[in-house]
């Protein structure tokens, strides 16, 4: 277990009653370092102490205004409606006795804290066409929910986070500099990516531009940031740091990316990577079921592009990534990140080769609940 020498310092500015010697390194984000700690005065919920990663996230104070604002909105639509339960469903921050929802310790780290939500339980890989169909009606309904608050209003905590020319632009930067020698290590990794580079700009051409409209995302859906209850029901979405203004076609996208694959994010043997349809069809049946409240025919046909472009997107973070020296992902191994490009890249070749078939139940489902005609 990692030590925090200043974990009493960081947890007595929050409202909080947490016994610090059961803090316990929790979950598996690439990104940030998460601790459970028990709650010493309600047995209702423990908590979840976060230390932002402001390498990665830039401006701290921008990113937890976005996520209060999702939050509050998401609570909000749930008293109103007088459906489900807002400190159940929703993540719930806790505030610092000063007021603000992070604080910034000696060391200028940034932390924050939330309530644990008991009896609830994440999967890295999908078991179940149960548990796929409820992720995507968790998703549905994060988005149907979120429909009516103005991206305008939320800040880029990640300025282009999805935009694929600034991707690739960051990729040659990276291979121009080559920092550590890598670049002759992954000639057939950037063959793959050069190949497909024209085919990936779909969300930047001026038609799109002008015709999908502009929505609050989550932009992160792993499988793993949907709490599931104890049976197999979907109770919350969690990690909203990267909540912005994007294209609902990439939540979907990168949900299908985690859950269609049969291994995962990192297989080894790429051989083992394998699409799951029968998961794919059900994401997509609850992920319709929710999203028909507000999807319009643009955005249902901007969904596969999605499906394609999420695979290839990450396996050139991942490549840049490796390439400049391993500095944003968390890794395991010296060739980590390799490991994970190949296994994306084997990923997309499989989603190539079934994407008619895909496109064509996202239409099935999409016309059980008239949302196209044809």
């Amino acid at each position: 277990m990692k030590t925090i020498e200043n974990l009493f310092e960081i947890t007595s500015k929050f409202k909080c009653h947490v016994d610090i010697s059961t803090l316990k390194s929790y979950g598996t984000g690439h990104i940030n370092d998460t601790y459970r700690l028990k709650n010493l005065v309600s047995e209702e919920h423990d908590y979840l102490l976060q230390k932002i990663n402001h390498q990665v996230f830039k401006n701290v104070p921008n990113l937890i205004e976005n996520m209060c604002r999702v939050i509050a909105h998401l609570k909000m639509q749930m008293l109103t409606s007088g459906e489900g339960n807002p400190d159940k469903e929703v993540m719930t921050l806790v505030a610092t006795k000063e007021g603000p929802y992070f604080y910034q310790d000696s060391n200028g780290e940034y932390w924050r804290m939330c309530h644990f939500l008991k009896d609830t339980k994440t999967y890295d890989v999908v078991e179940t066409e149960q548990q796929a169909y409820e992720g995507g009606k968790a998703f549905g309904k994060f988005q149907a929910m979120l429909c009516d608050l103005s991206p305008d209003l939320m800040y880029d905590v990640i300025p282009d986070f999805h935009h694929m020319g600034k991707r690739l632009e960051q990729l040659a930067q990276a291979r121009a500099e080559d920092p550590l020698g890598r670049v002759a290590l992954v000639s057939e990794e950037l063959e793959t990516i050069d190949a497909c580079s024209n085919t990936m700009s779909f969300f930047q051409e001026d038609e799109q531009l002008l015709t999908l409209p502009r929505r609050v995302i989550h932009y992160d859906t792993k499988f793993n940031n949907v709490l599931l209850n104890l049976n197999d029901r979907a109770q919350c979405v969690i990690d909203l740091d990267t909540v912005m203004a994007g294209y609902v076609a990439y939540d979907f996208g990168d949900a299908i990316r985690t859950i269609i694959n049969r291994s995962t994010e990192d297989e080894k043997e790429l051989s083992n990577i394998k699409l799951n349809i029968p998961l794919f069809n059900a994401y997509t049946k609850g992920y319709m079921e929710e999203a028909r409240q507000f999807i319009n025919e643009w955005e249902l046909r901007s969904l596969i592009k999605g499906v394609l472009l999420l695979p290839y997107m990450q396996a050139v973070r991942f490549l840049t990534d490796y390439i400049n020296g391993d500095c944003y992902y968390k890794i395991e191994s010296t060739h980590h990140n390799l490991q994970r490009t190949r296994a994306q890249l084997q990923l997309l070749k499989e989603l190539f080769a079934h994407s008619e078939s895909m496109e064509d139940r996202i239409f099935k489902e999409a016309r059980k609940h008239q949302l196209i005609n044809n």
